[in-house]
C-alpha cells in the first residue's frame, strides 16, 4: 500500500469522525431540554450559556450542522470511490464503494452517534457548542445566502409561526415530569390545576341555592349568633324577603365587637355583596375578591335570583386542594365498598370522580351526581329508585330536599373494552 493511499485512509477516518461528530450535534441541539439548559446558564455556567445562545438561532445553527455533514459525506464517498477504484478497478470499484460507505456513514456516521446523542444531549452539545460557534462564523456567508432562500420559500409556503405552548402541551410536561420523577404527586396536582385554572367557570365551585345558610333582614341578634354557633361559618349573607334578594354580607367579628351585646342595628356591619354571572372564570373572580378585599360572592342567574354562593376558599381550593378547618365536617370515603360487590357512593362527591371510579364514558350536560340521576330516572330521585347503565346498577338510598344525597353502585368498574364501545 503506498504512502498516498494511506494518507487518503486517514483522511477518510477524520471524514467519518466529522459525519458523526455533525450528526451527533445535530440530534442533541434538537432533542436538548431548552428550560433545564436556560437554568444553568443562570447559574454562571459559561459553556451552557453559549449553547443556548446557539439554539436560539436555531436555523442558522442547523444551516451550518447541514452544510458541514453533507461536505464531509460528499468527502468521503469521493475518496472511498478513488480508494477503491484503484484497489478493485473500474469495473467494481464504485459499486463496492458506494456499498461499503452507505454502510459505514450509516452505522458510523448517522445512526449510532445520533442515538448516543438523544440520550445525552445537554452535555454534547456544551461539548459541540464551541467548535459549532467558529464554523457559524466561517459559513456566514453560506448561512446568509440560505436565510434569503428560506425568505422566498416562505412567501410561496404558508407557516404558522406560533410556537406558543398550549394548555395541553404543558399538561403533557408535567405528566412526564411526574412520571421521570422531577416532581411528587402533589405537585402534579397543583401544576394541573393551576393550568386548567383558567377554564373553570364560578358556578362549577359553587354552593348551590339550597345550601347557602343566609338570614333575613329582620332576624334577631340572638337568631344570627346561633348560626355562626351552629355552623362554624365566619360570614352569613342577608336577604330582604327572600334569599334571590341578598342586600349584603354579615362579618363574625364585626357582628361581635360592634353589635353583639349592643344597641347598634346589625345593617350598620353590614358589607355589600359582590354579584357575578355563573360563567365567570375563577381566574377573574379571584383578581376580583383581591381588588374590592371580599371574601365571598353571590351567583346571579339569568333571572336575577340567586344561584349559590361562591367564597375565596372555593377559589383557592381549587388550586390547592381541599382546604379542612376546624369546624368542618369531613365526609367518609367518597367510594366506601360494602362488600357482594357494592359501593356506597355520596353524591357531594364530583360527577368526574364517579365516572373516572367506574370507567364510565356517558354524554351528559349534568354536573352533579344528583344530576345525572335525574338524567337517567327522568324525574325527582325517591329512595329506592335504581337504574342500570351498562353492568353497573345504581341505587338511591338517602334523599334530602328532593336530591339524592346517597346511592349505592352495584357491579365492578367497567372493562375497557366497555368503554371503548362507549366512546
Amino acid at each position: 500500500m503506498s504512502s498516498h493511499s494511506t494518507t487518503l485512509i486517514l483522511v477518510l477516518v477524520v471524514l467519518i469522525i466529522l459525519s458523526a461528530y455533525f450528526s451527533a450535534t445535530e440530534t442533541a441541539f434538537s432533542s436538548l431540554n431548552r428550560i433545564r439548559l436556560k437554568n444553568l446558564a443562570s447559574g454562571g455556567n459559561k459553556r451552557a450559556k453559549l449553547t443556548y445562545n446557539l439554539s436560539e438561532n436555531y436555523d442558522e445553527l442547523l444551516s451550518t450542522i447541514l452544510v458541514g455533514n453533507n461536505i464531509v459525506n460528499i468527502a468521503s464517498a469521493s475518496i472511498a470511490t478513488v480508494l477503491f477504484v484503484s484497489a478493485f478497478g473500474e469495473g467494481i470499484g464504485p459499486t463496492l464503494s458506494t456499498v461499503v460507505m452507505t454502510l459505514v456513514v450509516l452505522v458510523f456516521g448517522e445512526v449510532s452517534p445520533k442515538s448516543l446523542a438523544k440520550e445525552n444531549a445537554e452535555v454534547f452539545a456544551m461539548f459541540s457548542a464551541p467548535i459549532i460557534r467558529v464554523l457559524i462564523f466561517v459559513l456566514k456567508p453560506v448561512n446568509f445566502l440560505f436565510s434569503l432562500l428560506k425568505r422566498g420559500l416562505r412567501k410561496l409556503v404558508k407557516v404558522n409561526p406560533n410556537r406558543s405552548l398550549t394548555d395541553s402541551e404543558l399538561l403533557t410536561i408535567v405528566e412526564e415530569a411526574e412520571q421521570e420523577g422531577g416532581i411528587d404527586k402533589t405537585e402534579s396536582a397543583m401544576l394541573r390545576n393551576v393550568i386548567e385554572f383558567d377554564d373553570i367557570e364560578a358556578i362549577d365551585i359553587m354552593t348551590p341555592r339550597v345550601d347557602v345558610v343566609a338570614v333575613p333582614k329582620n332576624v334577631s341578634k340572638e337568631e344570627i349568633a346561633r348560626l355562626f354557633r351552629e355552623t362554624g361559618y365566619s360570614r352569613l349573607p342577608m336577604y330582604d324577603e327572600t334569599i334571590d334578594s341578598i342586600v349584603g354580607i354579615i362579618h363574625e367579628k364585626n357582628f361581635y365587637s360592634y353589635v353583639w351585646g349592643t344597641e347598634r342595628e346589625i345593617s350598620s356591619i353590614m358589607k355589600p355583596a359582590e354579584y357575578i354571572p355563573p360563567s365567570m372564570k375563577i381566574s377573574t373572580l379571584l383578581r376580583l375578591l383581591q381588588q374590592n378585599k371580599l371574601h365571598m360572592a353571590v351567583i346571579v342567574d339569568e333571572f336575577g335570583g340567586t344561584e349559590g354562593i361562591v367564597t375565596l376558599e372555593d377559589v383557592i381550593e381549587e388550586l390547592v386542594g381541599e382546604i379542612w378547618d376546624e369546624h368542618d365536617t369531613i365526609a367518609a370515603e367518597s367510594f366506601h365498598q360494602i362488600g357482594d360487590g357494592s359501593y356506597r357512593v355520596f353524591c357531594s362527591t364530583d360527577l368526574d370522580d364517579l365516572f373516572e371510579f367506574f370507567h364510565i364514558h356517558s354524554k351528559t350536560e349534568a354536573s352533579t351526581i344528583n344530576g345525572w340521576i335525574i338524567e337517567n330516572l327522568d324525574r325527582i330521585p325517591c329512595v329506592g329508585d335504581s337504574f342500570q347503565f351498562k353492568s353497573l346498577v345504581f341505587t338511591v338510598t338517602r334523599v334530602e330536599n328532593n336530591r339524592a344525597e346517597e346511592i349505592i353502585v352495584k357491579g365492578e368498574p367497567l372493562e375497557e373494552e366497555e368503554e371503548e364501545e362507549e366512546e
